[in-house]
């Protein structure tokens, strides 16, 4: 079981108020939307999140089993899909995920691989190169990038961003598969994309 909590967090550039005070605090198999207008934080808080942004206020703690990680011990627990993130044009599909998994301390067969790929819908792709993919693609492979870990706290923001229907119809599979076991946080301002969460927190009101 893993907890995530919120205590206090507030995040200011200079004078200006991005948000404050925000109390939080989640638990295996809880989802949450984060919403609200462009401007208003989502993309700041879930960098604060993941540990790429300090807090200028409060704090962010993550436990596993009543006991507190650092950001090493949680880290092997945490994917992050964004449409801001890329990977290496340079490599192809399977080198990406292979290069991920070694970075993670994994070392996923040519199985699993095929098993991911097939599951964000990049089948038979594994030997294309990343920079000959579409902006969909792209982000399927993001995604494939992000479940290779099996990880325990998946972060999204903008989830379905560049998919057609058939790719947001397979992240909402996916969201919905790991539903059940995970922390699931989705930044998010499109309304269909609340069905994913337990529950809606809005930022800028």
């Amino acid at each position: 079981m893993f907890e995530l909590e919120l205590k206090n967090v507030s995040k200011y550039f200079g004078a200006r108020k991005v948000f404050e005070n925000i109390n939080l605090d989640l638990k295996s198999g809880q989802s949450l939307a984060i919403a609200g207008p462009n401007g208003s934080g989502k993309t700041t808080l879930l960098r604060i999140i993941i540990g790429l942004m300090v807090p200028t206020g409060g704090e962010v703690l993550f436990s596993k089993e009543k006991q507190k990680l650092d950001f090493d011990s949680y880290r092997p627990f945490l994917s992050l899909v964004g449409p801001y993130l890329s990977l290496y044009g340079s490599l192809t599909a399977r080198e990406n995920l292979k290069f991920i998994s070694k970075v993670n301390g994994l070392m996923p067969s040519e199985e699993d691989i095929e098993k991911i790929l097939e599951q964000v819908g990049l089948e038979g792709r594994g030997n294309d190169y990343f920079s000959d993919f579409s902006s969909g693609m792209q982000q399927r492979l993001k995604y494939a990038a992000a479940l290779i870990k099996n990880p325990s706290i998946l972060i999204f923001d903008e989830p379905t961003s560049n998919l057609d229907d058939e790719g947001k119809k397979r992240v909402f599979d996916i969201i919905n598969r790991y539903r059940p076991d995970s922390i699931i946080i989705i930044a998010t301002n499109e309304k269909e994309e609340y069905s994913l969460a337990d529950s809606i927190y809005k930022l800028g009101e």
